[in-house]
């Protein structure tokens, strides 16, 4: 029988299953409005460039990964960008980025 901790899960993570069960590496999530969002793009650019692994799901094609960011998280600019369901934050963020490629060592 599988405990109460076992059962509770978030959206993002039954999106996105495995991404943060007991793996070394994290994977971030940002959530994005397409190509035509500028802020979007930079902050994708930003985290390529700094070799940050992520995962960009479209809340235009995505009602539950929309209803997560707007409900659950309380979000109405994008892009979204999650790495754990106690970090995340919304907009270009180049402070955000930069201490996350920090903590994650890869500056």
């Amino acid at each position: 029988m599988l405990g109460t901790a076992a059962l509770m899960l978030t959206r993002h993570q039954l999106q996105h299953p495995g991404l943060h069960a007991g793996s070394s590496a994290e994977v971030i999530t940002v959530y994005t409005t397409g190509p035509a969002c500028m802020r979007c793009t930079l902050t994708k650019r930003m985290l390529a460039q700094k070799g940050v692994r992520f995962i960009e799901v479209d809340i235009r094609d995505n009602q539950a990964a929309r209803e997560y960011v707007v409900d659950d998280l309380g979000y109405t600019e994008a892009p979204v960008v999650v790495v754990s369901d106690e970090d995340h934050w919304s907009g270009f963020r180049p402070d955000k980025l930069d201490g996350l490629a920090s903590r994650l060592g890869i500056l």
